[in-house]
C-alpha cells in the first residue's frame, strides 16, 4: 500500500510542473506576438512617411510652377502666396488657415501648400535687394581661383511649406526654398 500512496503525490507534482511550463510558454508566445505587432506597426509608419514625402514632391513641383508664374511679386494672386514673410509658430511653420490653401490629391494623401517671399517691411517692397532674401552665386574669374566675384543679387528666395495629410489623419510638413531669378 505504501507503493500506491507514493505514486499519487508524484502525479500531482507532474501536473503542476506541466501547468507551470505551459503558462511560461503561453506568456512567451504572447510576448513574441506583441513584438511582431510592434515591428509591423513601425514598418507601416515608415512606409506612410515615405509616401507622404513623395506626395510632397508633387506639391513642391506645383507650387514652384505657380511661383514662376507670378507676374507682380508685390501682390498676392491667391491665398497660397504672400508677398512678405508670413508669421511662424514655434516650429517655424507659417500660421495660415490650411483649409483655404489649394489642395492636390495624390493617392490617399491630401497635399496643401503655401509660399511666401522672404521679405521684411511693408508692401510694396521698394528695395528687394535690401528687404528680401536673395541668392548670390559666386563666379570665378578666369583661372585665378583665389578671387571670386559675385553675380548681381537678383535671384529672389521664396519659402514653400507643404502639408501632407495621410490616410490615418497623420500630417507631414515639408519646407523648401525655391529661387526665382
Amino acid at each position: 500500500m505504501h507503493r500506491l500512496s507514493s505514486r499519487r503525490p508524484r502525479r500531482g507534482v507532474t501536473v503542476l510542473v506541466v501547468l507551470v511550463l505551459l503558462s511560461v510558454m503561453l506568456l512567451g508566445g504572447l510576448a513574441l506576438a506583441r513584438m511582431t505587432e510592434v515591428g509591423t506597426l513601425a514598418s507601416g509608419n515608415a512606409q506612410f512617411r515615405e509616401a507622404a514625402l513623395q506626395a510632397s514632391e508633387i506639391g513642391l513641383n506645383e507650387v514652384f510652377a505657380q511661383v514662376r508664374a507670378v507676374v507682380d511679386e508685390n501682390t498676392a494672386p491667391g491665398a497660397w502666396y504672400s508677398p512678405t514673410a508670413l508669421p511662424t509658430d514655434a516650429a517655424g511653420l507659417p500660421q495660415v488657415d490650411w483649409s483655404t490653401m489649394p489642395s492636390i490629391t495624390v493617392g490617399n494623401y491630401e497635399v496643401r501648400y503655401v509660399a511666401d517671399r522672404v521679405c521684411e517691411g511693408a508692401l510694396p517692397v521698394a528695395d528687394p535687394l535690401r528687404q528680401c532674401l536673395v541668392r548670390q552665386i559666386p563666379q570665378l574669374t578666369s583661372a585665378d581661383y583665389s578671387k571670386e566675384k559675385l553675380d548681381p543679387p537678383n535671384a529672389r528666395q521664396f519659402r514653400v511649406t507643404i502639408r501632407v495629410t495621410g490616410p490615418k489623419g497623420t500630417q507631414t510638413f515639408v519646407q523648401s526654398m525655391v529661387t526665382r531669378g
